[in-house]
């Protein structure tokens, strides 16, 4: 789920008929999705198979898409929502059901991933899944043991203990900026339901936060990958592709910064960003086209490979870099599969719960 200001679109030409012809109508599909979500050479790779156009666009947050959505004539044809977003916004009416017939490549997905992404599509008729990943710590390897000593780090204890944050606050702690998810890991956490929609239960959990607030530095979903990566900060709650990037670019950067990804023992949420079509897309057929084309397992594998995210397309994994399809932060082993927790969408009044208690804790009111 990404230095995520980024906007860019790929094109060919439109291919020439023949001597004397007109050029042929373009054929198109416009996709909306995260940035740092893709390597840009499936686009042209898609594109040079298809001769369908890629104008791709990129956010950073669910909210922003779900704003254009809602909003209508969005002028997208493929989006990738993450999991309880797809699930309002299929009951609102946003997607339109996909056509099976032209997804052959169906039949390469992991059915633990589609049974999951069912809690939020029942039947899996709106999306399918790209990638997915888990929520947990990233984390300064130096710098931890610099304030905290030779401790391990598996547990939200290194972060949540009031004791510990106060240690790690003059080197930087940031917190996603992600209330539906951090809530549900500090509930988890606290021995509560992490999907409970309850007001006590949500209040409960952000009195986690407010606890460290005084210690913690941002609240960012996009600069925390850069600034891990510098050095900037010591530990962050985020996406484990995002801190698996921070990992790679530190080690481009040969800058002495060794960073790490842990899913701690409590266990966390597994989210799923999913290819879903809108209701009035214009390049209906051309928005299957490219789902299909990512779903060929040669392409997750090296979607994944690019992005360090695990995929639903479990035909890719024997083709995936070992240091991605290998890695337990990635792909964890099956008792920690069992740790994994899902959230539900909220509703219009425990949204208001959400935001109220997620704006103190940031201003620090």
């Amino acid at each position: 789920m990404k230095h995520r200001s980024l906007r860019f679109s790929l094109a060919v030409a439109a291919a020439v008929l023949g001597a004397g012809t007109a050029f042929a109508q373009e054929k198109v599909v416009h996709v909306y999705n995260w940035s740092d979500y893709i390597d840009p050479a499936l686009l042209e790779e898609f594109t040079k198979e298809t001769g369908i156009k890629v104008v791709y666009d990129v956010y950073d947050g669910n909210e922003v898409l779900e704003t254009k959505l809602l909003a209508g004539n969005s002028g997208y044809d493929v989006v990738a929502p993450t999991s309880p977003f797809l699930a309002r916004q299929i009951q609102a009416g946003v997607y339109q059901k996909l056509d099976k017939s032209k997804l052959p490549n169906l039949k390469n997905m992991w059915p633990e991933i589609t049974t999951r992404l069912s809690q939020y599509d029942p039947g899996n008729e709106y999306a399918v899944n790209y990638m997915w990943g888990t929520t947990g710590i990233g984390y300064n390897v130096a710098k931890i043991k610099a304030a905290l000593g030779d401790v391990k780090v598996d547990s939200w204890d290194i972060l949540f203990k009031p004791e510990n944050a106060a240690k790690l606050k003059s080197c930087g702690i940031n917190i996603l900026d992600a209330s539906d998810e951090t809530f549900a890991i500090a509930m988890n956490y606290i021995g509560k339901n992490p999907d409970s929609k309850e007001t006590a239960d949500l209040e409960a959990g952000g009195d986690v936060y407010k606890a460290i607030r005084p210690s913690v530095k941002t609240f960012n979903s996009s600069a925390y990958i850069d600034e891990l990566a510098n050095g900037d900060s010591c530990i962050t709650i985020g996406w484990s592709g995002d801190i698996l990037q921070a990992k790679s670019r530190a080690e481009e950067a040969k800058n002495g910064v060794e960073v790490n990804y842990v899913i701690p023992k409590e266990g966390t949420y597994i989210w799923m960003d999913s290819f879903a079509i809108p209701a009035d897309a214009k390049n209906v057929d051309a928005a299957h086209a490219f789902i299909n084309f990512m779903m060929k397992p040669d392409v997750a594998a090296k979607a994944s490979d690019y992005v360090q995210y695990a995929n639903g397309n479990l035909a890719s994994q024997p083709l995936m870099d070992e240091a991605v399809s290998k890695n337990p932060g990635v792909y964890p082993d099956a008792e920690t599969m069992k740790k994994l927790f899902t959230i539900s969408p909220y509703g219009p009044k425990e949204q208001r719960v959400l935001n109220r208690v997620w704006t103190q804790i940031k201003t620090g009111s």
